[in-house]
């Protein structure tokens, strides 16, 4: 298989879901709104807007933001020359998926990060839903924007003292899932999945070769 294409393929799809998932969201959905995912209790979307990194956390600073956005660019600049280094080296295709859903995860955050403030007016926090391409213009300058995040997983749940208290994993998006996959994928490349599917991830190499 052509590996420019697969590469292509993938992070095409993994950007088209995401976007289309989080401008519905951002559209229909008030801040902190859920409905629960195919009636399961344990899976929610979820509208939460990201002002920062992974978490929430953030750089307080004025100019954290800007900050933020342009590391975020210069990720996207080295993953693209890292994946173009990988291509030209022929890696497998087990490999080239976990970078394109690193590199596509990353992309999806700086499209909202650059473009979800002019682009959308607020989502309020009492009430009332988002524009898009609103007349009074959008809520924050080009690099400003706020990430969409919208996948919510309740993992434990207890009753402590008859109030209800849960732990929850934090909130993603469908490219923010797409790095936690690339980075899982990565490492059981390098310890439980190779050596059960050497095919994939070591194309054209026997077990002895795998070990060297």
């Amino acid at each position: 298989m052509k590996r420019f294409p697969y590469i292509l393929l993938i992070i095409s799809v993994v950007l088209i879901i995401d976007q289309a998932l989080k401008i519905w969201v951002k559209t229909h959905m008030q801040i902190g709104e859920e409905f629960p995912i195919l009636g399961q209790r344990w899976a929610y979307i979820h509208f939460v807007e990201n002002e920062g990194m992974a978490f929430g956390w953030k750089i307080p600073a004025v100019y954290g933001k800007l900050i933020l956005s342009l590391f975020r660019l210069g990720a996207i600049i080295f993953l693209a020359y890292l994946l173009r280094q990988l291509i030209q080296a022929q890696a497998s295709l087990g490999l080239l998926t976990c970078f394109a859903l690193i590199f596509a995860g990353a992309m999806g955050n700086i499209i909202d990060s650059v473009f979800y403030g002019l682009l959308f007016s607020a989502s309020p926090y009492h009430g009332g839903l988002a524009e898009m391409f609103p007349e009074a213009g959008g809520y924050a300058g080009l690099l400003h924007g706020k990430v969409v995040d919208m996948f919510y997983f309740p993992m434990i749940e207890s009753v402590l003292a008859g109030v209800d208290a849960c732990c929850r994993w934090r909130t993603l998006s469908v490219l923010s899932s797409g790095i936690q996959c690339g980075r899982c994928l990565y490492f059981c490349r390098r310890g439980l999945v190779a050596p059960l599917l050497p095919e994939l991830f070591y194309p054209g190499k026997t077990g002895s070769d795998q070990s060297s």
